[in-house]
């Protein structure tokens, strides 16, 4: 593993503006280090009126996003941005989590177990994205997501995943091998 980066696994949830509530914005975010210590977990004041809170799987209500602990998107995206700068980001699906975020980051420095060729060959799925769930259960044998969303159980399942297989992933790199598929190229902003 890179020596001089620190590692961190994010994951957000989110709900939905606009017609229908299909455009996704941030309502929920957490991010923990290598150890799965929580370095952030709060909900986000929406920019925009909410249209579809997608309860039954987000677990968000409209009274978490008007409370006070609910912090403002431009300090929560600042934070996560000095946070991650320079630093190896793991996730699952990293790019919706920068796409809401609207921050970008090296493609280098991301660990995306949605992506990683070998966790898609293990289950048989070479080309489609599986979903955490599924990769937790069928490669860890570890229950998530069973009922709401929670972003916190998210980061440490896709960091989990991560280092069940990181020393043949950093070695991949570090032979100039890129272990990953490409994320969908309608996302190619969120990466550097």
């Amino acid at each position: 593993m890179a020596p001089t980066k620190q590692y961190y696994a994010i994951s957000c949830i989110n709900v939905g503006v606009g017609p229908g509530g299909t455009t996704s914005m941030l309502a929920r975010i957490a991010i923990v280090d290598f150890r799965g210590n929580t370095i952030l977990d709060t909900y986000v004041s929406p920019t925009m009126k909410v249209t579809e809170y997608r309860t039954a799987t987000t677990g968000i209500e409209p009274a978490h996003l008007s409370s006070r602990n609910a912090a403002p998107f431009n300090t929560v995206q600042q934070y996560v941005a000095n946070i991650i700068k320079g630093h190896i980001l793991v996730g699952h699906s990293i790019w919706n989590d920068l796409s809401v975020l609207g921050i970008p980051h090296p493609a280098v420095d991301t660990r995306d177990v949605a992506l990683y060729q070998p966790f898609r060959n293990a289950l048989r799925s070479p080309n489609h994205i599986v979903g955490l769930q599924t990769l937790s259960w069928q490669l860890m044998c570890r229950r998530c997501q069973e009922s709401e969303q929670n972003p916190l159980e998210n980061a440490r399942a896709a960091l989990d995943l991560y280092r069940s297989d990181a020393t043949d992933w950093e070695e991949a790199i570090r032979r100039g091998s890129w272990p990953c598929a490409l994320p969908p190229s309608t996302f190619s902003r969120c990466y550097l």
